[in-house]
């Protein structure tokens, strides 16, 4: 009878333990953090109101590859990715859009 009882409550610790893990909240997102598709989406947005798109894309990608995060909307927010912000052209400009 005692070991029906341990058994009984190991199940219940187990599906209560379980319950936990799967109500957690996912984490908030800020920046996009992945390359390729994701990332040449974030720069499509990220240019959608820029007057030079190409140029602007193209300065993103660049920054979007080695940051591996672009900043969301379509201008500003560089608070979210620091390195996105840090980067500057060989003049001292800014390089990401």
């Amino acid at each position: 009878m005692a070991i029906s009882k341990i058994l009984i409550a190991s199940f219940l610790l187990s599906a209560f333990v379980l319950l936990v893990v799967q109500a957690e909240p996912p984490k908030a997102s800020a920046p996009v953090q992945s390359p390729a598709p994701s990332g040449v989406i974030a720069c499509v947005i990220r240019c959608s109101k820029n007057s030079r798109t190409n140029l602007c894309e193209r300065a993103c990608g660049s920054c979007c590859k080695r940051c591996k995060c672009v900043p969301p909307g379509t201008y500003g927010n560089y608070d979210v990715c620091p390195c996105y912000a840090s980067l500057t052209t060989r003049g001292g400009r800014p390089k990401c859009p």
